[in-house]
C-alpha cells in the first residue's frame, strides 16, 4: 500500500516556497492559448472562452478553444479507436504510466499545478497543496494499488477445474464532467477509469480548464497513450446533448450540482435503449453540511472546526459546514470565540500567502451567495452577526459571513449556497434529542456532518438518528479534508451515488465483470449415480 504524500509547508525561505512564487510569476506573466487535445492531437476551433483570475477577474490567464458538435464527434471516434489499443494493455502496463504521473506531480510538475491551480481557482498556496499535488497524488497512486487489489480477488476453484474472474473495462467509452472546485476531482474522474482500462471524453468545468489542460499535459508526458482521455473543454449541455445519444456511452464520472446530475440521469434514461450496455452513473452532487454541538462540546475546537469547515477555499467545497446547531448554555461563550477569530482573517489574492481566504469563482457564483446574504439581511427571522459584505469591482470577494437564524428551515439553513456563509441556529440544551431529528430532516442532501461532544451518549445517539445524514461522518472534528485510502469520500440521498472516492468501491463501478471456468476433466457420460437403481 502507498502512503499518503506528505504536505509541504511552504515556511519562510523554503525551497518549495521560492519554487512557488517564481512559477506564480511565469505563469501570471506568460498567457497562453489552450487547445482541445483528441487522440494526442491538439485542436483549435476558434471558438474561445477566457481563464480568469477571480480575484483579478480583468486578468486574463489564458484563452482556450471550445469544442462544437465535429469535435465531440472526433472525441468519440478517437476513444473507441484507442480502445483497441488500450484493451491490450496489461494492468501492469497501465498503472505504470498513472504511477509515473504521481511521480511527476510529486516533483517537476507540483509548482505548476499549485501555481495554476492558486491563480486560477483562486485557491491559498495550503488549499492548493492539499488539492491539486497531495490529493491528486494519492488519487493516482492509491487507486492503483486497489486495481491490484481488484485484478488478485479470484474465486475458489476445486480439483479439476479452475475459476477465474475477469475485470474487464467497460464496452464504450466514460465520459467525465468535472468541478471546478477541486483541481483533484478534475484529475480523478478521468483516470480512475482509464486506469481500469476505459478511455474517456473529459470536459472539465468552464471556470478550472486552466489547471485542467496542464494535468492533461503531465498526462502526456508521463506516456498516456493517444486518444485514451480525450480533453474537449466547452458547454456541458452541448456536450452532453451528443455524447448521451451515442450508443457506445457506457458511463458517467460526475461531480456537480444535484439539477445537473439530476438532469443528465434523465436524458441517459430517455436513451436507455439505445445504448449498448446499460451505462454506470456515478455522481456525487454537493451537500448542505452540518454540525451539531452537544452542550458538552469543547469551546475552541467547536469554533476552530466552524471557522475552517465553513470558510476554508471560501466555502466552496461540496463538504463544507454550511449549518450549525448550538445549544443555548454554551451558546456566548462559542460566539465569543467565533467573531474573536473571524476578525483575524485576511481576504485577498493568494499570492499573498498572509491571506486565509481569497475570492469566490465567478461572477455567476458572486451573484448566487449574495442573494442570500441579501435575503438574510432583510429577513426578520435572522440577523448577519459577522460579515456580510460583498464586493466584486476587482476580484469576487465575499466576508466570511455567520447568520444566526431562530427559524431552523430557514432558506440558509435548508438551500446549498457554496458559498463563505455558514448558518447558525441556537436549540435549547434540553431538546438535543430532538435537534437530530430535525438535522437530519432539514436537508435533501446527505454529504458530510459532525458531531462534537465529550459525552459520549451524545455522539452514540447522534450516529444512531444521523445514518443516513451524511455518507462521511466525523467526531470532534471538521466535516471538510477527507484524505484518500484514509476517508473515502461520498454521499446519497440528493448528494450523489455514494461510490467513494478514494476507495476500491469506485474503481469496480469501471469495470465488467466475465467468470470463466475451465474443466481440465470434463465428464464423458451425461448419466449420474443416482440413476443406477429404480
Amino acid at each position: 500500500m502507498p502512503e499518503n504524500e506528505p504536505i509541504l509547508n511552504y515556511e519562510p525561505g523554503s525551497k518549495e516556497k521560492k519554487e512557488l512564487k517564481e512559477k506564480l510569476s511565469k505563469l501570471k506573466n506568460d498567457k497562453i492559448e489552450i487547445p482541445l487535445i483528441i487522440g494526442g492531437k491538439e485542436v483549435r476551433t476558434g471558438d474561445l472562452g477566457r481563464c480568469v483570475m477571480p480575484h483579478d477577474h480583468n486578468y486574463v490567464l489564458a484563452e482556450y478553444h471550445k469544442a462544437s458538435e465535429k469535435e465531440i464527434e472526433m472525441a468519440i471516434k478517437s476513444s473507441l479507436e484507442a480502445k483497441k489499443m488500450w484493451d491490450k494493455f496489461s494492468w501492469v502496463d497501465r498503472q505504470s504510466i498513472f504511477k509515473k504521473a504521481a511521480e511527476l506531480l510529486s516533483t517537476s510538475w507540483r509548482s505548476t499545478l499549485n501555481a495554476a491551480t492558486m491563480l486560477g481557482q483562486s485557491k491559498n498556496v495550503f488549499q492548493a497543496e492539499i488539492d491539486s499535488a497531495c490529493e491528486l497524488i494519492d488519487f493516482l497512486r492509491f487507486n492503483s494499488y486497489y486495481a491490484t487489489k481488484i485484478y488478485m480477488d479470484q474465486p475458489k476453484s476445486i480439483k479439476g477445474v479452475w475459476n477465474r474472474l475477469e475485470y474487464r473495462p467497460l464496452e464504450g467509452f466514460v465520459f467525465a464532467v468535472t468541478p471546478f472546485n477541486f483541481a483533484s476531482i478534475a484529475g480523478n474522474l478521468p483516470t480512475a477509469p482509464a486506469i481500469m482500462g476505459n478511455t474517456v471524453l473529459w470536459k472539465p468545468a468552464s471556470s478550472a480548464v486552466y489547471s485542467a489542460y496542464f494535468f492533461m499535459k503531465l498526462l502526456q508526458e508521463a506516456g498516456l497513450p493517444d486518444g485514451v482521455i480525450n480533453f474537449i473543454p466547452g458547454s456541458g449541455s452541448k456536450i452532453g446533448s451528443i455524447v448521451f445519444k451515442d450508443p457506445n456511452f457506457t458511463g458517467l464520472h460526475f461531480t456537480g450540482s444535484a439539477p445537473t446530475f439530476q438532469n443528465m440521469w434523465e436524458t441517459i434514461g430517455k436513451n436507455i435503449r439505445n445504448y449498448k450496455t446499460y451505462p454506470r452513473i456515478v455522481g456525487e452532487t454537493g451537500g448542505k453540511d452540518f454540525v451539531i454541538a452537544h452542550e458538552s462540546s469543547e469551546i475552541e475546537t467547536l469554533a476552530t472546526a466552524l471557522i475552517r469547515g465553513a470558510f476554508e477555499y471560501q466555502g466552496q467545497k461540496c463538504s463544507a459546514v454550511s449549518r450549525a446547531y448550538i445549544p443555548n448554555n454554551i451558546w456566548p461563550k462559542v460566539k465569543e470565540n467565533l467573531i474573536e477569530n473571524l476578525k483575524e482573517i485576511k481576504i485577498g489574492s493568494p499570492e499573498n500567502f498572509t491571506n486565509f481566504m481569497n475570492a469566490v469563482i465567478d461572477k455567476e457564483a458572486f451573484d448566487k451567495i449574495k442573494s442570500y446574504i441579501d435575503f438574510a439581511k432583510e429577513s426578520n427571522e435572522a440577523e448577519i452577526i459577522y460579515g456580510g459584505k460583498c464586493d466584486d469591482s476587482i476580484g469576487y470577494f465575499i466576508e466570511p459571513t455567520v447568520i444566526l437564524t431562530t427559524n431552523p428551515k430557514f432558506k440558509t439553513m435548508v438551500e446549498e449556497i457554496f458559498g463563505p456563509v455558514l448558518s447558525i441556529y441556537v436549540y435549547d440544551a434540553k431538546e438535543f434529542d430532538s435537534v437530530l431529528k430535525l438535522c437530519d430532516e432539514t436537508s435533501p442532501y446527505g454529504l458530510t456532518g459532525a458531531i462534537f461532544a465529550q459525552d459520549r451518549n451524545a455522539i452514540k445517539k447522534a450516529e444512531e438518528v444521523l445514518v443516513n445524514a451524511a455518507g462521511n461522518f466525523y467526531i470532534n472534528d471538521k466535516p471538510t479534508g477527507a484524505v484518500v485510502a484514509q476517508q473515502p469520500f461520498g454521499g446519497s440521498r440528493a448528494s450523489g451515488t455514494n461510490d467513494k472516492a478514494g476507495s476500491v468501491i469506485n474503481l469496480l463501478r469501471w469495470v465488467s465483470t466475465r467468470a470463466i471456468k475451465e474443466n481440465f476433466a470434463p465428464p464423458k457420460d451425461f448419466k449420474y449415480p443416482f440413476m443406477k437403481e429404480e
